[in-house]
C-alpha cells in the first residue's frame, strides 16, 4: 500500500471487512481515522492497528484486550510491556484453544462411533427387509 491514506472502501477491500466493522472499531476507540467532512481517511497507523485487531480477533482476544494491548504501544520501554502482556494473553488463549480442540476431537470421535453404529443398524434393518421379502 503506497498511499498515505485510504478511504473506507479501500480499507474494506484491503482487509475484507465491512464499513460497519470499521465504524464499530472507531467507536470502540481502536481506530482513529482522520475526518474530512463525512469522509474517513485511514493512515498507515490505522492499517497497522486494523491488522493487529483482526489477528487478535482470530486468536480469540476480546476487543477490550486488544485495545489495552494497542494502548501499551506508546510506552517508552521499546514495547517490552506490550510484548510481555501480549505473550501472557497469548499463553492463556492458546491454552483455551487447545482445551477446545481436545473437546472437539472427543466429540468428533463419539459422533463417528454413533454414525458407525447407525450405519450398522441401518444395514441390519435393510438385510431383514430383504430376507422377509
Amino acid at each position: 500500500m503506497t498511499t498515505e491514506t485510504m478511504n473506507i472502501r479501500e480499507m474494506c477491500d484491503a482487509f475484507d471487512v465491512t464499513p460497519r466493522t470499521l465504524r464499530f472499531y472507531e467507536a470502540k476507540e481502536l481506530l482513529f481515522p482522520m475526518r474530512e467532512g463525512q469522509k474517513r481517511l485511514f493512515t498507515k497507523r490505522d492499517r497497522a492497528r486494523l491488522k493487529l485487531i483482526l489477528r487478535g480477533k482470530r486468536f480469540g482476544f476480546a476487543l477490550e484486550e486488544i485495545r489495552q494491548l494497542l494502548d501499551l504501544y506508546h510506552m517508552d520501554d521499546e514495547q517490552e510491556t506490550q510484548l510481555s502482556k501480549s505473550y501472557e494473553l497469548a499463553e492463556k488463549h492458546l491454552a483455551d484453544m487447545e482445551a477446545q480442540k481436545a473437546e472437539l476431537e472427543e466429540a468428533i470421535g463419539e459422533l463417528k462411533k454413533q454414525m458407525e453404529w447407525g450405519a450398522a443398524k441401518l444395514d441390519a434393518l435393510a438385510k431383514q427387509k430383504t430376507a422377509a421379502a
